[in-house]
């Protein structure tokens, strides 16, 4: 008997367009997709084919769509609304796992309360500039003299649950500044426990300064059970690569390989194809979100998604028969929104291809959760208590068992 393994690629932020809500985020009219289909540099034939341009509500430019777009579907596709209160990677990638936040991480529009300032200035010995939400690329601008002539600890947030430290190598080494953060991480608990403390290393000199690929990100633990948690009850393998084990904490994770990228990212998943196990591998791929969407790089969002687009053939050759390729988002980042520099509430994409895989429009599904409801019931694993409805889309061969 051939071993079942499920292969989800999350392609950070690339949203296919406003959700239902997105009015109460203030995301009206905000379309990742549609913005990167706007610049030369995007060319995704290869998710095209599987039906990314006919997902229901996805607006591109007319002649991508055309180029794009043919008749005849190789995969099925859908949009997934979220149901969680956020609009942030934690949120997103935990729904995903079947993990529904109903009550929003706290977030500190204001900056962080004096207690909690205080109090990691006690614990660190450091002195703290900031404290209020700021760009990450603007925040080292603006303050990295500062803290190289003082040493104080540069700490801001965003419209995310998220407590981020900025540190220049030279003078806070990067495993210093991990301490640092797992110090903040004790002290972010209860009421004030954000998603997540952030390390954000950066270099340079004299006001000229950029972040190093050294980030870490160390979050809440997920609850249990999840779609990880009981992939590992059940004796089944959980690879992650990329960002995936700071996400959960490394909770339900066997295996983990950290990424300076998507190109990394993409040659780690390759490798892990080659690899016997059955069960995950679960892949973020960052550089849209954190390098383009942010920054409003409409035309280096558009050329990352398109160098994916072309290595996809590779990954659809080295799957196995019972192998399954699931491609989605955590949320948008919409490149051409300029109201924010922050994450945009849309529908994500899924994109599901396999030799078991029905090929065919499964229009909009209610929750990310879909997502661990149907890897788990696909992998033989009871997913009762965890929310999502698997998605028909496998033939009388991979036929989702009734557990």
């Amino acid at each position: 008997m051939s071993q079942k393994r499920v292969f989800i690629i999350v392609l950070d932020s690339f949203g296919v367009g406003e959700a239902k809500d997105a009015a109460a985020f203030g995301d009206e009219g905000s379309s990742t997709i549609r913005s990167c289909s706007t610049s030369p540099y995007f060319k995704m034939p290869n998710m095209g084919k599987m039906g990314l341009f006919s997902i229901d509500g996805v607006e591109v430019i007319k002649p991508v769509k055309e180029a794009y777009d043919p008749v005849q579907k190789t995969g099925a596709y859908m949009r997934l609304a979220e149901v969680s209160c956020g609009k942030d990677t934690t949120t997103g990638h935990w729904e995903m796992a079947g993990i529904q936040s109903l009550v929003p991480l706290p977030t500190y529009p204001e900056g962080f309360p004096e207690e909690i300032i205080e109090e990691f200035k006690k614990q660190t010995g450091r002195g703290v500039l900031v404290n209020r939400p700021y760009s990450g690329t603007e925040v080292i601008r603006d303050y990295g003299d500062e803290h190289m002539r003082t040493g104080d600890l540069i700490v801001y947030t965003s419209a995310d649950s998220v407590f981020q430290i900025a540190a220049h190598e030279e003078i806070v080494p990067v495993e210093q500044l991990y301490e640092y953060c797992k110090i903040a991480r004790k002290i972010l608990t209860g009421e004030h426990g954000v998603g997540r403390v952030i390390a954000r290393p950066f270099i340079g000199h004299d006001g000229s300064f950029e972040r190093t690929s050294r980030r870490h990100d160390f979050s809440l633990v997920p609850p249990d059970p999840n779609m990880l948690t009981r992939l590992r009850e059940y004796g089944k393998n959980v690879l992650a690569v990329g960002k995936i084990r700071d996400i959960f904490a490394g909770a339900g994770i066997e295996e983990y390989v950290f990424t300076s990228g998507n190109a990394e990212g993409i040659d780690r998943t390759i490798e892990y194809m080659d690899k016997d196990f059955e069960g995950l591998c679960f892949t973020n791929l960052v550089d849209c979100d954190m390098i383009y969407g942010h920054r409003r790089d409409i035309d280096g969002y558009a050329a990352a998604m398109a160098a994916f687009d072309e290595k996809l053939p590779v990954i659809m050759e080295k799957l196995r028969p019972d192998d399954i390729l699931m491609m989605t988002a955590d949320h948008g980042c919409d490149p051409g929104f300029m109201k924010t520099t922050d994450h945009t509430r849309e529908y994500v994409p899924l994109l599901l291809y396999g030799e078991n895989i029905l090929p065919g429009n499964y229009h909009t599904r209610d929750t990310f959760a879909d997502i661990s409801a149907t890897v788990l019931s696909y992998l033989g694993v009871s997913a009762s208590d965890i929310p999502g409805t698997p998605i028909p889309c496998f033939n009388s061969v991979g036929e989702i068992p009734h557990l």
